[in-house]
């Protein structure tokens, strides 16, 4: 620890009080939870600053387009030891942390899973005490704040930057040039700071001649007007060409300032560039930042110290690739003339990238350029990277067994599984502070470091005073959600009942619409005159991309259902249903704690991993889910006893496209469950509180279409989900599925999954 620190430390009270009276001439007592947030900020960063930064002969630079941080304050209290003598310190003076907490904006930088990995494996890469920034752009105001309208999802701009922020605005700036204009950059910092451990950054890029004024009604605002817009959103709506050439701007903003940075404090530290693989690894997540590549070859041999042979050689030696997903669609294709227009520089390096290939190589599925002149991005990664890794044992295999199959068989010496993680700082000691306590006094606080430990608990398997402490900080955690959402949606929760969650991004491949046709049937069940054996929550929280029509149309059923059952007085007594409005992490961390049933019900061989599942696990809640992404692996650690499977097999969902064999109207017509559940969407019921145009393309998609092969897993869910709420009445054996899945989700810890990275990938030093 710096002397500097000691001292903040020791004299933390004073320091509050005094900076209440030269900031506000108040006394703590008298400030308002606004300015004791602003407080605690200066505060934090004052520590943070006086923490040594970590250092070593080799750095990583996790390169993403989003990093999903969520609130700062708790975490980073937390991770610099003070939390509590922080707590008690307000505590005396009158003041609630908890409450103050609320006062944060929370940073808009990332959407859904990938960007909330990101933020885990700053975190994680800092407790490990290993040298990593992260490299991303400042959006000023992310995706979008959601708000429902009509039984509708909206989108407004969600404003996060105050002038007081985790911001340290930076002397470092760098041009960026594209085709048809020069941008000037400036660097932003916010310090990640390692449990317990020394200081990391992200590195967060903007540009001096954003103009927020030009966003005008919702989330619109001229697309063309790149020097106003460049770091406005995170995902602009891609539906048109204007939208898709600002999505190639915002890259390679971001991967030219990212290399530039990279090469700058390389030759800082006196690095012969010839051997900056020695020195740098460059992680790159997902395919948004595949621009890196042939940027860092342009560089060198422009500035004329290297050959094409020389740059490309050490480049592919620096650079790994994290594949995120098996949809088709996500690994992005960019048509050459976009290129061309927006960074008519690279065009000569990946064309060079894609000759020496096509020269290699004549298979046509692992051409860079392809016959209809689109650039894949992924295959620049796979073919001028050093390491290809998925994020889940099943996804890997399925990468190389299909959708990467022809990559495999040239460099299968590249491919590697890299298990997501969680940091269990943010959710558990941050979100479930009950829990984690209840934990530390059974085991100790071994865990917090280490989150294998968490295995001790399994001695308590038989513990009837512990099971029962296990379910009251459940209850509790049901009843603080509940108070939340009557306040912010306007709807009461019964606590006595199974609260089964979903909450994720909204895609077809996850399968909300499967989750809202349960809903449908069970309602219709209770009309009929069978109740529940125990009363049901449902709850969603997902946003939708503004451009993904039936993503909109899904929400818009969950909104009508559950206006028609919250309503009806002969169901909702059984039955409530909620989508909680602008769901984000701040959010995530109220339903985590509280959840029964955790919902992982995407179409096997589609999700690539998922996280909240770990959150939900290691928070005791248990999955009903697909054999599908890192549930496989949940299902390994916790056995058949402790989580409940349906559904097709990935070997059988892959084999049905293969064939092109999947017709949902043959699951319509033969099954009379299936029938009555997608007929509701258009009944008289529904219409009368819904949009006619919304709900008839949601019906006609299940009906003609369902590409995520909702009716084929759909009889097996009900008859799951049943059992699973069934089982949830013997409560003996349902706290103790509870425990087993806390004290098995260690291995989901983020610290390992960076352990890993860093054995098989980076090496550092």
């Amino acid at each position: 620890m710096t002397l500097e620190r000691e001292i903040i430390e020791t004299k933390m009270e004073d320091q509050i009080k005094k900076l209440a009276q030269d900031n506000y001439g108040k006394t703590v007592e008298d400030l308002t939870d606004k300015e004791l947030y602003y407080i605690l900020l200066q505060l934090t960063k004052a520590l943070m600053g006086a923490t040594e930064p970590i250092s070593g002969d080799k750095k990583v630079y996790y390169i993403s387009a989003e990093f999903l941080i969520g609130k700062l304050l708790s975490n980073n209290l937390i991770n610099l030891g003070i939390y509590d003598k922080v707590e008690k310190i307000l505590k005396d003076h009158g003041k609630e942390l908890s409450v103050i907490e609320e006062a944060e904006p929370e940073p808009s930088l990332g959407n859904g899973g990938l960007g909330r990995l990101a933020a885990c494996f700053l975190d994680s890469i800092a407790t490990l005490g290993l040298p990593g920034d992260g490299i991303g752009l400042n959006y000023h105001f992310g995706l979008f704040k959601q708000e429902f309208k009509n039984r509708k999802q909206t989108a407004q701009k969600n404003d996060w930057i105050e002038k007081q922020s985790w911001l340290t605005k930076t002397d470092v700036s760098f041009e960026v040039p594209f085709g048809d204009l020069t941008v000037k950059s400036r660097l932003y910092d916010i310090d990640v700071v390692g449990y317990k451990n020394g200081v990391n950054k992200l590195r967060l890029f903007d540009v001096e001649t954003v103009d927020e004024s030009i966003v005008k009604k919702g989330i619109d605002f001229d697309k063309e007007d790149i020097a106003k817009n460049l770091t406005l959103f995170l995902y602009p709506d891609d539906s048109d060409e204007a939208g898709n050439l600002l999505r190639i701007y915002q890259q390679y903003f971001m991967v030219s300032n990212g290399a530039q940075l990279i090469l700058k404090e390389l030759k800082d530290n006196k690095v012969d560039l010839r051997r900056m693989n020695e020195h740098a690894v460059i992680q790159i997540n997902d395919t948004h930042p595949t621009m890196v590549i042939p940027e860092l070859i342009r560089i060198l041999v422009e500035d004329k110290a290297f050959t094409m042979d020389e740059a490309i050689d050490v480049v592919s030696k620096t650079c790994a690739y994290t594949n995120h997903t098996i949809l088709a669609e996500a690994l992005e294709k960019w048509p050459l003339e976009y290129l061309e227009k927006v960074v008519p520089q690279l065009i000569p390096y990946i064309k060079e990238l894609d000759k020496r290939v096509a020269k290699k190589y004549k298979d046509p599925k692992v051409q860079i350029i392809d016959k209809d002149d689109r650039v894949h991005m992924a295959h620049i990664d796979i073919h001028y990277g050093f390491s290809v890794n998925g994020v889940a044992a099943i996804h890997t295999e399925i990468l190389k067994d299909t959708e990467l199959h022809h990559f495999y068989e040239i460099y299968p010496e590249k491919f590697n599984n890299k298990t997501n993680g969680i940091t269990f700082r943010r959710w558990l000691l941050s979100c479930n502070r009950p829990l984690a306590g209840l934990i530390t006094d059974a085991i100790g606080d071994g865990f917090k470091k280490d989150a294998k430990e968490l295995e001790k608990l399994l001695a308590k398997e038989n513990d009837p005073v512990f099971l029962n402490k296990l379910e009251a900080i459940k209850k509790q955690k049901k009843e603080e959600l509940a108070a939340y959402i009557k306040e912010n949606e306007g709807v009461s929760l019964n606590t006595d009942s199974i609260f089964d969650i979903q909450i994720k991004r909204l895609h077809e491949y996850k399968r909300q619409q499967m989750n809202a046709l349960y809903i449908i049937h069970k309602y219709l069940e209770i009309k009929g005159g069978k109740k529940p054996s125990t009363p049901l929550t449902f709850i969603f929280g997902a946003k939708a991309a503004p451009a993904y029509v039936i993503a909109q149309d899904i929400i818009h059923l969950i909104l009508c259902l559950q206006e028609i059952i919250n309503n009806d007085a002969d169901v909702n007594q059984y039955m409530k249903l909620v989508m909680v409005e602008n769901y984000n992490v701040s959010y995530a961390e109220r339903l985590i704690p509280a959840c029964d049933v955790s919902e992982q019900i995407s179409l096997a061989s589609k999700e690539a991993s998922g996280t909240g599942n770990m959150k939900f696990m290691l928070n005791g809640a248990v999955t009903l889910g697909t054999s599908d992404g890192a549930n496989v692996e949940i299902h390994e650690l916790v056995g058949d006893d402790n989580i409940y499977i349906f559904g097709e097999k990935s070997e059988q969902v892959i084999k049905h496209y293969d064939k092109a064999d999947y017709v949902s109207k043959k699951y319509y017509d033969n099954d009379p469950m299936v029938k009555e559940a997608v007929d509701f969407i258009i009944s008289d019921e529904v219409m009368a509180v819904g949009d006619k145009e919304n709900l008839e393309r949601l019906y006609k998609e299940l009906l003609n279409k369902d590409w995520f092969m909702t009716l084929l897993d759909f009889r097996d869910y009900v008859v799951t989900k049943d059992h699973m709420f069934e089982d949830y009445l013997d409560r003996e054996k349902w706290k103790k599925m509870m425990l087993v899945n806390i004290a098995k989700a260690g291995f989901f810890s983020s610290d390992r999954t960076i352990e890993d990275y860093n054995r098989d990938i980076w090496h550092l030093k």
